[in-house]
């Protein structure tokens, strides 16, 4: 998801500090890939946008959809896509707001730019949320009700921030409100993403673990080497 595999340097108006865990030839085959947004690079950056374009399949919104072409498919929110295939994995589309409650709204209604979450799930699988740039719990409280609990939870955070945007405040999730997104969803295991790597991050994953640990959930938490598998116990 949300592939970014170019060097460090600056990248428009940001700068990425952290070069990709392993180069994207090294990756495999790659059947499908879920695009949160194309429009940062943070998020999307070209050695990634090629890896993307390169699959036979790309999940996204609707409008990065448009602008990206084939093989890009747009789903709304909560539209489902069965993945092809013996496997049956289904991913869900879900809502994400990409900075404060408050903040000002394109003509879409979306603020900073439009947003997609994903569920994926299926029959003995784990459901897994992946967040992408959600700063609103109250989006994921929309999620829980409608999809309800989940397994493992990817949640994008890092307290991204803008000098230019939101008067500099949080345009994805702090640790205090991931680990609110967390209980709301009852998950089982939460892997911190969007921590680090780039200079607008003002949160880590030190300050993601310690709101974890005042919120009593340390124990949910997993936390690798970039290139490093999680393989819960449970599974």
């Amino acid at each position: 998801m949300d592939p970014t595999f170019d060097e460090p340097g600056p990248h428009d108006y940001l700068t990425k500090t952290v070069g990709p865990a392993i180069a994207a030839g090294d990756l495999g085959p790659v059947d499908v890939v879920l695009v949160s947004h194309d429009e940062h690079p943070d998020n999307f950056d070209t050695a990634g946008r090629q890896v993307a374009l390169g699959a036979p399949l790309l999940l996204t919104h609707p409008g990065a959809a448009a602008r990206l072409g084939s093989p890009a498919v747009g789903l709304e929110p909560f539209e489902v896509f069965q993945l092809p295939g013996a496997n049956a994995v289904t991913v869900q589309a879900v809502p994400a707001v990409h900075g404060p409650a408050d903040g000002q709204r394109d003509a879409g209604g979306h603020v900073n730019c439009e947003v997609t979450g994903f569920v994926l799930s299926g029959a003995g699988l784990p459901t897994v949320y992946l967040s992408g740039d959600n700063a609103s719990v109250a989006a994921v409280k929309t999620i829980s009700e409608r999809v309800g609990t989940v397994d493992v939870a990817v949640i994008f955070a890092g307290a991204a921030r803008v000098p230019s945007k939101e008067r500099g405040r949080p345009l994805t999730m702090t640790g205090q409100r991931a680990a609110a997104a967390a209980e709301v969803l009852g998950a089982r295991l939460v892997i911190p993403a969007h921590v680090d790597g780039w200079k607008h991050f003002s949160e880590g994953v030190g300050e993601f673990g310690g709101a974890f640990d005042e919120a009593g959930l340390l124990g949910t938490l997993a936390v690798v080497p970039h290139g490093e598998w999680i393989v819960p116990s449970w599974l």
